[in-house]
């Protein structure tokens, strides 16, 4: 067989085979006929003219995300380095232009977003830089959807992702967070010791009430007690007088008995005679009847002095000789 023949076929096979690409899924090829654009090739297998046609490069069509660390000053001129994270990707109807107009689409990203975010972030304090960190991302994507649609690029989404201040002033915030919440802590304490409080002194008074209550009834059940004793033994002939001294004298007893028969009571001492009752009733019937003696001239010293006529006062002097008698009229 003829060797050059061989060569012959063997090249026309390998022409014919070049003839043939694949585009994959979500991406494009460009192709160009002697140096200039011819056409854009999407995915599934594709047809070109061998050594005129060539594939000038393939354009990704999925969506891609650049992350630009920027450096830059608040108005209380506070350092930080703020992440911005764009989300684009190439308009399948504007292959052409992303391909032939923008080189570097990455720096031309980049170069927007430092512009956008050094001129907004500088209006804003540091606290408000992390409340409208939202409004920042926002003013990133209008800025760039205006500039990057018209070399083909779609802006899906940006985001701030992180804020990162200088070190010493993430050391003093969280050091002022650490005051609030322990300020915050210090409240509900002293908050909870007030209820406590209040509810150990309404607690408290409730047992005073009570117990006072009980207290009034022991003594009126006491002093209806005494009232029948008394009415009893009248009844079989004992005055009044000698029937509280012999109640006196029984509770005497009966109270030196109590302290007696408790082994921690302290030391008290009290006449233990028979006549101690007595003479303790004698001096409290004295009592009673000097408050009475002395309530009663009080009564009548004032009853006299409310009953007494008040002196009739003279005329004043100049006025006497105005007054003429109805006889000289």
């Amino acid at each position: 067989m003829n060797i050059p023949f061989i060569i012959i076929i063997a090249f026309l096979f390998f022409i014919f085979l070049s003839s043939f690409f694949t585009v994959k899924q979500q991406s494009s090829v460009v192709i160009e006929r002697f140096g200039k654009f011819l056409s854009v090739r999407n995915s599934g297998l594709q047809l070109k003219i061998p050594i005129v046609d060539r594939i000038a490069g393939r354009v990704n069509l999925k969506i891609q995300q650049l992350d630009v660390i920027i450096e830059t000053k608040t108005k209380d001129n506070v350092f930080i380095k703020m992440k911005v994270s764009v989300q684009f990707k190439v308009i399948q109807e504007k292959v052409y232009d992303a391909f032939y107009k923008l080189e570097y689409p990455h720096d031309q990203i980049t170069a927007y977003v430092f512009d956008v975010v050094r001129a907004e972030v500088p209006k804003l304090k540091l606290d408000d830089v992390f409340e409208r960190k939202d409004d920042i991302a926002i003013a990133v994507k209008r800025e760039l959807n205006e500039a990057m649609t018209t070399y083909g690029y779609d802006i899906i989404n940006t985001l701030v992702t992180d804020i990162d201040p200088d070190i010493q002033v993430k050391n003093a915030m969280n050091r002022i967070n650490a005051a609030d919440r322990e300020k915050t802590a210090a409240e509900f304490e002293a908050e909870s010791s007030r209820i406590r409080i209040v509810a150990k002194a309404k607690a408290e008074a409730e047992s005073k009430r009570l117990q006072g209550q009980g207290i009034a009834d022991q003594r009126r059940e006491i002093a209806r007690g005494l009232v029948e004793s008394v009415e009893v033994l009248n009844n079989v002939g004992i005055n009044s007088q000698e029937a509280s001294a012999l109640i006196v004298v029984t509770q005497h007893y009966d109270t030196l008995q109590a302290i007696g028969a408790d082994a921690n009571s302290n030391l008290i001492l009290l006449p233990n005679s028979p006549q101690a009752g007595s003479d303790m009733l004698n001096n409290m019937v004295a009592s009673f009847s000097a408050s009475n003696q002395v309530g009663e001239m009080m009564k009548k010293s004032n009853k006299q002095k409310i009953e007494k006529p008040k002196p009739i006062e003279p005329l004043q002097s100049g006025y006497e000789d105005d007054i003429v008698p109805p006889e000289t009229k």
